[in-house]
């Protein structure tokens, strides 16, 4: 090709597109990396707290539950607030309870049953006593049977 006819030359746009395309979908797969790290650094330093209810399966006769709060190595943790809220199963209003230094707290519960309705849940959930911890994730709920 002859300088001066560089107008004329269509070639160059040929690869032009897909080329964009590629460079988008790598740039917006960077950017999901980047922002799930950045939205990760959060909870860097947190600990997910559970519970564990004893016992774990109740009638609808008042009941008192210990509540243990623990880490994920098993660990107890003390001053957190247990809270316990209507699921399936119906309760009375919230029930709540502070662990004590053996990270444990007792709730006295009387759950109630729909009408045919043969079981249902508690639901748990865990205040962390500072920014240390998190309760972001399902806890362990207690099943209530109709017997």
């Amino acid at each position: 090709m002859s300088p001066g006819k560089l107008w004329q030359d269509e070639r160059a746009i040929e690869g032009l597109p897909i080329r964009l395309v590629i460079a988008l979908v790598v740039g917006v797969a960077s950017l999901t990396v980047m922002m799930n790290v950045i939205g990760g650094l959060e909870t860097l330093g947190t600990t997910e707290l559970d519970t564990r209810p004893d016992p774990e399966i109740i009638d609808q006769t008042q009941t008192d539950v210990t509540v243990t709060v623990v880490d994920p190595d098993g660990g107890v943790i003390a001053n957190a607030t247990v809270i316990a809220k209507s699921d399936t199963a119906r309760l009375n209003g919230i029930r709540t309870a502070e662990t004590g230094h053996d990270g444990t707290a007792t709730l006295t519960l009387t759950p109630q049953l729909g009408p045919n309705q043969q079981e249902g849940t508690i639901a748990l959930d865990v205040r962390p006593p500072d920014g240390k911890y998190a309760d972001k994730r399902e806890n362990t709920d207690i099943l209530v049977l109709r017997r």
